[in-house]
């Protein structure tokens, strides 16, 4: 597997929200949603119950895309990644892991039932203007 850049993964770790891209009969959908990323396994995860749309379009059509963006309005200091992958429920030694991260990154979760997404990446794009106007960082599986 081809190595992500350290900057995207320093970029995807530091933030907590992503943009959830997701499809049913052609039409898109977005959720906004709180996120951790485990390197080791390059997995998003995410909670969501089965009753909301997202999960609902996913369950028919688990091929997503994603977006974590700097706020910025400053040209020279834009930073966001947009993604694509597999998302499907964790379970066994994922949902293990995931649960752990997940808790440890947002502990209030504790006070909820969660059920635990996990969005593999096929391709990874971080545009980084820190290092050149419109300067990209690409990834692919």
């Amino acid at each position: 597997m081809n190595t992500i850049d350290d900057r995207t993964i320093s970029f995807i770790k530091e933030h907590h929200i992503l943009t959830l891209a997701t499809s049913s009969n052609n039409k898109p959908y977005c959720a906004s949603c709180f996120y951790v990323y485990i390197e080791e396994k390059n997995i998003f995860v995410i909670t969501s119950d089965f009753t909301t749309k997202h999960i609902k379009d996913v369950e028919k059509q688990n091929i997503v895309a994603g977006a974590i963006a700097l706020e910025t309005t400053m040209i020279g200091k834009i930073q966001g990644i947009q993604f694509t992958g597999v998302m499907k429920l964790l379970m066994g030694n994922d949902l293990k892991i995931a649960n752990k991260a997940y808790i440890n990154k947002f502990p209030l979760a504790l006070l909820k039932d969660t059920t635990l997404w996990g969005i593999f990446p096929d391709f990874i794009k971080m545009t980084h203007n820190r290092l050149g106007f419109g300067k990209k960082l690409i990834w692919k599986k």
